[in-house]
């Protein structure tokens, strides 16, 4: 049997229904962004990323990078071993304490990645708790689901951020039994934001645990960069906040904060902390300082929040739909993926503009999308440009604008 060839079948599959995913090969330059240099068919040039996930630019804060290579110093490069063994570095405890601050909690678990976080609490959550039931969000990120999976626990999925919907499947369940309630604050894709306060409230009132995933909102919402919980005031009311270090914060890795009990389940039980390599302790030094840097400084969220206006604004005027909503990601649809991976193209190649094209199944067929996030670094003439150069294309492209 040739397997190359039932690969190679799959993969012209992909290719032919355009979800065929193609990676721009970057070289970040320290202290350009949002610019970097494009590697492509042995030539380099310079474009300006316009779908980075490094939100407010923290990954070359000259704080961030003095803690890190401070680090690397005085520590070395690695941690030495999973946590268990010899890797449980002091720079990972500091980070902990960090967190568990952010988000008023009396603890903190570090892991590799937000999305190790998400599997590994979810799925230890549901597997050790007899009987328990989660009730999952149907935007819920792929993470989630993964955990949910995992943990082979009887799952329930509510209808997106409908809360009705989400009692009349709790009121369902035997009042005994262990619930859980999982759910995003800032969505992605659509950049939509869940009706945080409602949610709580309904879980409070079925006994439910509630399990809030702020990766697309730590450090950019609430006074010290808490989330939207805590922007909302109602970080003391949720069971268990999950972030991550790989996106506002400029670093890499996840983590969830709670009790002390609950993090010293999740430390003892979960295979997906237990059996890794624990972070390195200069990239532990260097989320700290961006975290302690967010705490005191609103300076970077109040400039991001004005470019976003700006660019939505921008948009508005030339008539290119986007989705409306209360958040920093701004969705301009397409609506097919052959067309989305063309107009990528042509942003690229003819206007230096880099937006990654986001198809199935990242999102639901027929949703293909260009993904914009504004970071405080982009200046109004970025913004203008990139208006100047979708408003091009979608006359090139003989794509519908919006209605006015």
């Amino acid at each position: 049997m040739n397997f190359d060839t039932l690969f190679q079948n799959q993969l012209d599959a992909l290719k032919e229904e355009g979800n065929y995913r193609y990676f721009a090969e970057l070289e970040r330059k320290c202290g350009k962004f949002p610019h970097a240099a494009n590697h492509q068919d042995g030539e380099v040039r310079d474009v300006t990323v316009w779908c980075s996930n490094d939100y407010l630019g923290m990954g070359q804060n000259p704080l961030v990078i003095e803690a890190m290579c401070e680090a690397v110093q005085r520590t070395g490069t690695g941690a030495g071993g999973t946590r268990n063994i010899s890797g449980t570095n002091h720079d990972h405890l500091l980070l902990e304490r960090e967190l568990a601050d952010l988000h008023g909690k009396e603890a903190a678990l570090l892991f590799t990645s937000g999305y190790v976080s998400n599997w590994a609490a979810l799925s230890t959550l549901g597997s050790r708790l007899e009987g328990c039931v989660i009730l999952s969000d149907s935007g819920n990120h792929a993470s989630m689901i993964e955990g949910i999976r995992h943990s082979r626990a009887q799952k329930v999925i509510w209808n997106h951020n409908d809360v009705a919907d989400l009692e009349a499947k709790l009121a369902a369940l035997p009042a005994n039994a262990p619930k859980i309630v999982a759910f995003e604050s800032v969505y992605s894709m659509d950049g939509d934001i869940a009706p945080i306060r409602e949610i709580v409230e309904v879980a409070e009132k079925y006994g439910a645990m509630t399990y809030l995933d702020e990766v697309h909102a730590v450090g950019l919402y609430g006074p010290r960069g808490g989330g939207v919980a805590e922007r909302e005031g109602l970080m003391d009311r949720i069971t268990l906040i999950e972030g991550t270090l790989g996106k506002a914060f400029g670093v890499v890795g996840g983590y969830i904060t709670g009790s002390t009990a609950l993090c010293d389940f999740i430390r003892s039980f979960a295979s997906g902390f237990i059996f890794t390599t624990a972070l390195p302790p200069a990239v532990a030094a260097a989320a700290r300082a961006s975290i302690m840097h967010l705490k005191q400084s609103t300076a970077e969220r109040t400039q991001h929040q004005a470019q976003v206006a700006k660019l939505r604004a921008g948009l508005d005027r030339a008539g290119i739909p986007h989705l409306a909503n209360a958040s920093h990601i701004v969705p301009v649809m397409i609506k097919d993926p052959v067309k989305t991976k063309m107009l990528a193209d042509f942003l690229m190649n003819e206007w230096g503009i880099y937006v990654q094209p986001i198809n199935y199944p990242t999102v639901p067929k027929g949703t293909e999308r260009l993904r914009f996030t504004p970071s405080p670094l982009h200046k109004d003439a970025d913004i203008d440009h990139l208006v100047a150069a979708l408003t091009s294309l979608w006359k090139q492209c003989a794509i519908a604008h919006a209605v006015a």
